[in-house]
């Protein structure tokens, strides 16, 4: 690991030599090769069903790993994925989820999907890349991952070949036998060819690669975006930006004696690359503990436990994970761990302070997209962290502060300290070609080779980053620009207060209005209008004061642990839509509120027919609406 405090220390790196020289390996396959080779004994992934520490698990060497992987990417070729074809996966992690990832990259361009996600969304997201194959769930309790995969193949007929992976195996009697008794029985209702993952692996060859390599810099992941913002786009990776991750981290943060904690999903960029890709890069262990991971029972609860059985080094997590965590009392020895990357979106000045004095774990925010193959910045381990700033850039990234038209004009380069949208270039960013959909990368570039972010943020005087909101999730009350993370950052600081969520409810006179959507502390009982009477005097922009402040019994979230701001919106137009109709006499139902792909979010309406009566209602709000059909 390299000296990192500062800019300077980046600077220092980049000048010894370009990135095009720091890759030893330049292709998914020779990189996991080279650690096989050079670690083989050595754990590479271990993967526990149960979050009990001590409970039964499964560990892959990085020479175990590498047979397995070679074994499945020979399989994916045989079974017709040529170099720019797409295998998909909907999985929870499990082992099988991390040999596919690396399989399908090696083979062809592996496409990671939400086990969380509706058939119909799995479906557009298959059709996009046209995907070929798919490694999936078996049927089984308490997971719907089988049948929403069925289902969604009615609507992909480009999907030839199912590799059904069967958890059962990692159950022991009598568990084992009663999930195998009551397994969910499915109608098969598409054409596709349907194999069992293992046994299609059994008679493959482990120790090399049936094809050629690839040589050139390929497009070997797609990604769909996590949708906090809207509908899911498809973001493209190449080998240079995967192994550019690996490479950053492995350098600056790890060696092959860490063993990092990855409760987060592997069809998710924050754990593909600033984790898997990492420990691929440098040898360290990966540790999966249970299909959910933050979300699988228990984990919460003996989260500090798992650390100290595992020897765990560095953790990954969320703010709203952070939120869970604080709620837990730290009965474990966890000594061994170093550090927390925490990213996915910002946290709270009370929240970083209250787990670090808790834990006494030094926090490193961070800051990464799907479209920029992850990592852009991070504050340094040994260096200066300031809270609520997302660090340093990352070696070989450049990051600026534009201020841009639509179509990607820079009207002006923001002074330090001045807010604007941050703007990206490094090895992960794919210039032109970020998405599948070329219509989507239309104004996406500011000067040819800087990509958009979306995010609004400020750089100061030291080269550190400050994300201060998403450009999508401004409030823009009557022209007037609002930052929810104003709201948001006031509302969190109450004592009672776990995660809250600020938006613009629908104004038919201001266009949207400030409001907020809170989740308490298990145990608390405060108002809406508590909250707002507190929000009195601390949120001294007048404009942004709440108008609305609702408790809800569970915040919205991505797999990731982001607050899903489209389902807080959904929320507030049902309520604003339904208040205005009954306050004119109009008997309607708000049945739905859907995102339409060019349309966005869009209210139907029911138990009405004259639309005449519903527009002169709702027409003066800038969501859209229909009537549903009888």
């Amino acid at each position: 690991m390299l000296k990192f405090e500062t800019v300077q220390d980046i600077i220092n790196l980049e000048k010894e030599a370009p990135f095009s020289d720091r890759l030893v390996e330049k292709t998914i396959y020779k990189a996991l090769k080279r650690v096989a080779d050079n670690f083989p004994s050595r754990p590479a992934i271990s993967f526990q069903i149960s979050s009990k520490p001590g409970s039964s698990s499964e560990t892959y060497t990085w020479s175990e790993l590498h047979n397995c992987v070679v074994k499945a990417a020979n399989i994916f070729r045989k079974e017709g994925i040529g170099k720019k074809d797409v295998i998909a996966f909907v999985l929870p992690n499990c082992s099988e989820t991390a040999i596919t990832f690396l399989a399908g990259a090696i083979t062809g361009i592996v496409n990671p999907i939400n086990a969380l996600l509706e058939p119909k969304q799995i479906a557009s997201i298959l059709r996009e890349t046209n995907a070929k194959a798919i490694v999936t769930l078996s049927p089984m309790l308490k997971t719907e991952v089988a049948q929403n995969v069925n289902e969604a193949l009615k609507n992909a007929p480009n999907v030839k070949t199912i590799f059904e992976v069967d958890l059962v195996r990692y159950l022991s009697p009598p568990k084992s036998w009663i999930a195998s008794l009551l397994r969910p029985k499915v109608t098969k209702v598409h054409s596709a060819k349907v194999q069992n993952f293992w046994d299609a692996l059994s008679s493959a060859d482990g120790s090399k690669l049936t094809f050629e390599d690839h040589e050139d810099d390929a497009v070997c992941a797609n990604f769909h975006t996590g949708g906090t913002t809207g509908m899911p786009k498809v973001a493209q990776h190449r080998a240079s930006g995967m192994l550019f991750n690996g490479w950053s981290s492995a350098t600056l943060l790890f060696s092959e004696r860490d063993c990092l904690i990855c409760p987060l999903p592997l069809f998710h960029v924050y754990a593909a690359y600033p984790i898997f890709m990492t420990c691929l890069l440098s040898g360290a262990h990966m540790v999966l503990p249970t299909p959910q991971g933050y979300r699988g029972e228990g984990v919460f609860q003996n989260f500090w436990k798992l650390v100290e059985h595992w020897g765990v080094t560095f953790m990954v997590t969320v703010p709203t994970a952070i939120t869970q965590l604080l709620q837990v009392k730290v009965d474990a020895k966890i000594n061994s761990l170093r550090f927390a990357l925490c990213g996915s979106s910002p946290l709270s000045t009370a929240q970083f302070r209250e787990f670090q004095e808790q834990t006494g774990l030094k926090i490193l925010e961070g800051y990464g997209m799907t479209e920029a193959t992850c990592m852009i910045s991070v504050n340094p381990p040994e260096g200066d962290r300031r809270i609520g700033s997302v660090g340093i850039r990352y070696p070989y990234t450049e990051v600026k502060i534009l201020d841009c038209d639509s179509a990607g004009k820079v009207k002006k380069e923001c002074k330090v300290d001045e807010v604007g949208e941050i703007c990206v270039a490094n090895p992960g960013v794919f210039e032109g070609k970020t998405y599948t959909d070329p219509d989507k990368n239309k104004g996406l570039f500011a000067k040819g080779t800087l990509m958009r972010t979306g995010d609004l943020g400020r750089m100061d005087k030291d080269g550190y980053l400050w994300i201060t909101g998403r450009a999508k999730d401004l409030i823009i009350r009557g022209g007037h620009n609002i930052d929810p993370s104003l709201i948001e950052e006031v509302i969190s600081s109450h004592p009672s207060v776990a995660m809250v969520g600020a938006i613009g409810q629908p104004d038919s006179e201001k266009g949207e209005l400030p409001c907020a959507y809170v989740q308490l502390n298990d145990g608390d009982h405060v108002s809406g209008e508590e909250l707002i009477g507190y929000c009195k005097n601390k949120i001294t922009e007048k404009a942004a004061l709440p108008k609305h402040i609702e408790i809800i019994a569970e915040m919205p979230l991505t797999a990731v642990g982001k607050i899903f701001k489209p389902e807080l919106r959904k929320k507030a137009i049902t309520r604003i839509f339904s208040e205005a109709l009954s306050k004119a006499g109009v008997s309607a139902t708000i049945s739905k509120v859907e995102e339409h792909p060019k349309e966005g979010l869009k209210a139907h309406i029911s138990g009405v027919k004259n639309a005449d009566e519903v527009g002169r209602v709702l027409n003066p709000f800038t969501f859209g609406w229909e009537l549903d059909e009888n």
